[in-house]
């Protein structure tokens, strides 16, 4: 039986991954941050040497551009030498095991390049996207250093297990409260930005597939399409069958003063070296997640 080691199991991604992982007889080992601490590399090499992992998936991370601008420094420890951090203690105790790096678009900054590949130039634009940028390069010199190590460039996926502080889900639970009277307005921002959203689950499998290849590589997973803020209200207010315009106020003071600039992947190389492709599509997962803050909504409620 191959063994596993998540970091961040508890969260989106991190549920998933598990879920997928133990349907295929892998044994899961995870941790908590109050459980082990990637900034602390004593804590890294006991949770190494208890579960001997075949396979690393290093997901745990500061994941807010907003609180990276707050904690620059706190971001950069735990994103950056964090990952460091890992990948030292692995090559020291556990060498032959197969390493997944979560990394994310926010790399690429405001790319001239659409859509962006693996190969398009790192140039982040904030410390999120800096912590990450050091940590996908420290992955790519490990690998260079011999070790089975790999960066997954993830996009934004979604699903209904994520925070209500991403947008997707706030209008996902923000239609199902005005839907049951809970609340009769919602308020946004610049409704026109556009993201390239994918389904959390399509996104974890890929993290699978890339530690199954005969070699390590960089992967881009994502849809490669835009849908904008303003796409999500419809098919949420849609699902829940009531007019936007009727519930939905434009706020400005919600605009981000550093929307990316069209970010959109390319994952041909991971639909030709992997296999892989995006099974859900943009409208089922929105519907999906509007119907599942419904559900929840009338479960609290009893």
């Amino acid at each position: 039986m191959a063994r596993a080691l998540i970091t961040g199991i508890t969260g989106q991604d991190g549920s998933y991954l598990k879920e997928l992982l133990v349907g295929k007889r892998y044994e899961v080992h995870g941790w908590q941050r109050d459980e082990c601490d990637v900034t602390n590399p004593e804590s890294l090499r006991v949770a190494l040497q208890q579960s001997q992992p075949d396979e690393i998936y290093h997901l745990a991370a500061q994941t807010h551009v907003g609180q990276s601008v707050e904690d620059e420094k706190g971001t950069i420890e735990v994103n950056a030498q964090g990952t460091i951090n890992l990948l030292e203690c692995a090559r020291e105790f556990v060498p032959n095991a197969r390493f997944f790096f979560a990394s994310s678009s926010e790399i690429f900054g405001r790319p001239e390049e659409v859509p962006q590949t693996e190969k398009t130039p790192m140039e982040p634009v904030n410390p999120y996207g800096v912590s990450k940028a050091q940590a996908t390069e420290a992955v790519r010199q490990s690998r260079a250093e011999g070790a089975f190590a790999v960066n997954g460039i993830l996009y934004n996926h979604e699903s209904p297990r994520r925070g209500e502080y991403f947008v997707t889900q706030k209008i996902c639970q923000r239609a199902a409260a005005i839907h049951r009277g809970d609340q009769t307005e919602l308020k946004l921002g610049d409704t026109s930005a556009a993201r390239d959203w994918s389904d959390a689950r399509d996104v974890v499998r890929g993290m699978w597939q890339s530690l199954q290849a005969d070699v390590p590589n960089d992967y881009i997973f994502a849809s490669g399409k835009l849908h904008t803020v303003q796409e999500v209200i419809e098919i949420a207010f849609e699902t829940v069958g009531l007019e936007w315009r009727e519930c939905v106020e434009i706020d400005e003071s919600l605009f981000r003063t550093d929307e990316p600039c069209r970010l959109v992947g390319n994952a041909s190389k991971a639909r030709k070296m992997l296999n892989w492709e995006p099974k859900i599509s943009f409208r089922e997962l929105i519907v999906e997640m509007t119907q599942a803050a419904m559900k929840h909504q009338v479960t609290r409620s009893r």
